[in-house]
């Protein structure tokens, strides 16, 4: 096996310094502020939507379907989002997704100003909206690791927490004023304006993109792959599940926020855009004290205090008549509700490595997303048939009970190491072999002493996890019933490209769980490995006198 690149050797990291440390990069800091001019924007659009289907139907459900329409799209695109992320630039990706969102935005604007809105149109808008900022996010968020030196990434992901959350703080408020001055045209287009800043740092940005070795996989050879991936990294399984169901546990507040300002508050717009500001101050506060958390806390132990903070909370907010009381109780809750899903966020940023991801972050936005969707449909008929606060007292309950997963699911340990992916190169090959040649078929020879068998065994479960998620299928290990010292791996890869993929995306993390596999070989030679071509037809000779194929066409190291 090639070794890893002596230069790959990291120093050891700086110390991380205060949340506000990546901010001192300048590239960080233009799209960050641009962020929040845009997140602003955001949450001006949803006070409006949501107050305008207040006036456009009765039905309460259809109040709740608006956070559904902005957040489904997110459970829907995310994933082939993360794709495209990990194929192309980021940064023009970014470009696009923003404009889909602007023109959904603007057209928004256009049909409320000519009085066409509906409740299914203003929806169907709101979904569109959704689906730009469902492709806008993996491509952005995979790419703070690009803007920011790695030891400050825990930070930076929790600064654009703090970005949404300060829209969410003075957006609501601000969207308030304006629909009770000028109506709900005027929070739309105020929300499409607010997307040109970031449109245009985007445009600024000058990324410089590393060339690929290898071509880029197909859009559903990449989704494929994000999800073994995903399938196989039991960590990233963990915070996923645990995301989901704090999501459809706490979709009732935002889902059910315009009710309680109209219905338990007995109040108007402004009353809505003052308790979601509350809950935004909160969730501000709240991404202020990560790193204090983290440092007290381990990661189960935060998240299931905030699954019970939330609980108390909504429980009050279900049976509080006044407003300061309810504004008081959900500054609790948008901390609590922050710091849950930032620490998730860190958890799946700090796990993945950077050439999947895109991918994993869509795979957590789609389980956020996808949970407050259900969450917001599940409360929203509730409301319906049983009332609002019968609706919160159910969702707070759910919560209260969402610490009990960590029996099954518990919050895995934070290992921030170096998830760059280290390219061991092409073997050498003495077939003519494409792109497209396969299946190819790996074996790999071990000699295990008897007394260490079941500790190989155990280390080559694990090899199995780095073998599949990086690529590989029908994975097995099988051990020689005449000679019980010797045990074969075996895996293939589709394709010699693919296999090739899956040599260039091992991490120092999982090169050293080989490394130990091999440390049992007690064999007198190294390891013996063979490099198979399954069905090698147009590898041999199609006549008698045509020679083999020999060794020139290998797939060049340099293909982009």
């Amino acid at each position: 096996m090639a070794q890893p690149d002596q230069g790959t050797q990291a120093a050891p990291a700086p110390r991380p310094g205060g949340i506000g440390e990546p901010l001192r990069t300048p590239l960080f800091r233009r799209i960050w502020s641009a962020s929040l001019l845009s997140n602003l924007g955001l949450m001006i659009q949803a006070v409006g939507a949501a107050w305008s289907m207040t006036q456009l139907t009765t039905d309460v459900s259809m109040v709740a379907l608006v956070q559904t329409a902005l957040m489904l799209p997110i459970m829907l695109v995310s994933i082939p989002a993360g794709a495209i992320a990990d194929m192309y630039d980021r940064r023009k990706v970014g470009i696009f997704a923003l404009s889909v969102s602007l023109a959904g935005a603007t057209a928004l604007t256009l049909v409320t100003a000519a009085n066409l809105a509906s409740p299914w149109s203003l929806l169907g808008f709101c979904f569109l909206i959704g689906t730009g900022m469902a492709l806008f996010g993996p491509a952005w968020q995979s790419s703070v690791s690009e803007q920011v030196p790695p030891h400050t990434l825990p930070q930076a992901v929790a600064l654009n927490s703090i970005s949404y959350n300060i829209a969410r703080s003075f957006g609501p408020a601000i969207g308030g004023i304006i629909v009770a001055a000028a109506g709900a045209v005027a929070a739309f287009c105020a929300n499409a304006v607010l997307y040109v800043p970031l449109l245009i740092v985007l445009i600024l940005w000058r990324r410089v993109a590393v060339p690929a070795r290898l071509p880029p996989e197909r859009l559903d050879r990449a989704i494929t792959s994000g999800f073994r991936y995903v399938i196989h990294s039991p960590s990233i399984r963990v915070v996923l599940w645990r995301t989901a169901a704090t999501g459809v546990a706490g979709g009732s507040v935002s889902a059910l926020m315009p009710l309680v300002a109209r219905d338990l508050l007995g109040g108007s717009a402004e009353t809505y855009g003052l308790i979601l500001g509350a809950f935004g101050i909160g969730a501000v506060a709240g991404a202020l004290n990560i790193n204090t958390v983290r440092n007290r806390l381990s990661s189960e132990q935060a998240v299931s205090l905030c699954a019970v903070v939330m609980a108390i909370a909504i429980t009050t907010e279900a049976l509080s008549p006044w407003l300061a009381l309810t504004a008081l109780v959900l500054v609790a809750a948008g901390a609590a509700w922050m710091v849950s899903v930032t620490i998730f966020n860190i958890g799946i940023q700090l796990s993945a490595p950077r050439w999947v991801a895109g991918r994993t972050l869509a795979a957590f936005q789609a389980a956020i997303a996808g949970g407050i969707a259900i969450g917001s449909w599940l409360w929203g008929h509730v409301a319906q048939g049983y009332g609002v606060s019968t609706a919160l007292l159910a969702s707070a309950a759910m919560m209260a009970l969402t610490p009990l997963l960590a029996r099954w699911l518990r919050m895995p340990a934070e290992v921030d190491d170096d998830k760059e992916a280290i390219d061991l190169g092409a073997p050498e090959s003495a077939l003519a072999l494409t792109a497209r040649s396969g299946p190819i078929v790996v074996e790999v020879e071990y000699c295990v002493s008897m007394e260490e068998a079941r500790a190989f065994y155990g280390v080559m479960q694990k090899v199995q996890l780095t073998r599949h998620r990086n690529g590989a299928y029908d994975w097995s290990i099988a051990r020689d019933i005449a000679d019980p010292t010797l045990w074969t791996e075996r895996f293939h890869c589709p394709t010699w490209l693919d296999y090739l993929r899956l040599r260039s995306r091992h991490t120092a993390g999982e090169i050293e769980i080989q490394q130990v596999a091999e440390s049992y070989h007690r064999g007198e030679g190294p390891l013996r490995v063979r490099r198979m071509l399954e069905r090698p037809f147009g590898s041999v000779r199609w006549k008698e006198d045509a020679p083999d194929a020999g060794r020139s066409e290998v797939l060049p190291i340099t293909a982009t």
